[in-house]
């Protein structure tokens, strides 16, 4: 009967654990891609004053700064 030595069974371990996280990670990555939240219908708006770039609801044409009050449109890339 053979005997297993400790290097193999060291080297069966560390590869059992590393494919066992490898595995975890690639379901993970799965999961994470699968995931695609609602896209808000919120409106950007970005002050020609300050910079601030906020968002508002989708029916306002117009939006107010929180940075300085001034009102704009709204961005469009």
């Amino acid at each position: 009967m053979n005997s297993v030595n400790a290097e193999t069974l060291m080297t069966a371990y560390v590869l059992g654990v590393g494919g066992f996280i490898t595995f975890l990670a690639v379901m993970d990555e799965i999961q994470r891609r699968s995931f695609n939240p609602p896209r808000a219908p919120d409106r950007i708006f970005r002050c020609d004053n300050c910079s601030w770039v906020y968002t508002d609801d989708p029916q306002v044409d117009r939006s107010r700064c929180p940075g300085c009050g001034r009102t704009n449109e709204p961005f469009h890339f």
